[in-house]
């Protein structure tokens, strides 16, 4: 079983500081918060940014002056940025994220449409998910595709991957709570719905944030943790940084009897290059 990768995902673009007054939505928050995370054994930040008032952009240049800043503290840390970006934003839009230089090792690549509740709907069309994986092909960056059920997994297989653009090894992110429910039962079906060889993270929304991280250790995949997915420590109990629920993350795995990973065997693990 490899060694467990911890991702943080420190400030989404939905949750607020009157949810959480830590959420961080300054560059200044939102390096405290990734610093937060990589000093408790993440390896791997996965990055949405926010202007100063909590507004979710994916402006490039806010990208870019995030991860410098991130990279300043965090140096070795894998910085995957997102191109979710926010329910209504443009595929150009989102995809500035990967325009950063150096380019990014990794990015977020979504599966399929999906329901966020209310009216609230994440559009990702067949033709979106192809030109995004080809985008991130032609610019050597491995995509995390992040799917919400089942379904989302045979979408990306007959559309990005049968066209060339999504090579295996392929990495899931399992985000379950939204449209899927986030039983063992449900984890175990994605696990043995994805292609062998494989390599998969799984989160949990909300309540659903602990029984799913210790299953996903038990079963050998990678968890990710942080303010984008969950707020709170236990019930009633609000998480204060990323870094607390990393370290929650990490006194699992050490009960569970599995390695934490470091960035570098995290890339290895990942099938990306050394950093230089």
């Amino acid at each position: 079983m490899d060694k467990l990768i911890i991702s943080a995902c420190i400030c989404g673009a939905e949750v607020t500081k009157e949810q959480n007054p830590n959420v961080p939505y300054t560059v200044e928050e939102i390096v405290r918060e990734a610093k937060s995370a990589y000093d408790a054994g993440a390896s791997l930040i996965h990055l949405h940014v926010r202007w100063d008032d909590g507004t979710p952009t994916q402006d490039k240049g806010r990208f870019q002056e995030c991860i410098d800043a991130i990279r300043k503290e965090c140096p070795d840390a894998i910085i995957q940025p997102s191109t979710g970006g926010a329910v209504g934003m443009t595929d150009l839009e989102r995809l500035q994220s990967t325009e950063v230089v150096p380019t990014p090792e990794m990015a977020t690549l979504d599966c399929g449409t999906c329901n966020f509740g209310g009216d609230e709907i994440f559009v990702n069309t067949d033709n979106t998910i192809v030109n995004f994986a080809k985008i991130m092909q032609e610019r050597g960056i491995k995509p995390e595709c992040e799917v919400f059920d089942k379904g989302m997994i045979d979408i990306a297989m007959k559309t990005a991957h049968k066209k060339g653009f999504l090579p295996k090894p392929i990495h899931w992110d399992f985000v379950l709570g939204v449209q899927m429910s986030a039983t063992i039962r449900d984890l175990v079906y994605m696990v043995e719905s994805i292609p062998e060889g494989s390599t998969w993270t799984a989160t949990g929304l909300g309540k659903n944030a602990w029984h799913i991280a210790a299953a996903t250790i038990s079963l050998g995949g990678h968890v990710r943790v942080g303010f984008e997915d969950n707020l709170y420590m236990e019930k009633g109990v609000l998480a204060e940084s990323n870094g607390q629920m990393v370290a929650k993350v990490v006194e699992l795995a050490k009960l569970l009897g599995r390695e934490v990973a470091t960035p570098a065997e995290a890339r290895e693990i990942l099938g990306l290059a050394p950093l230089k």
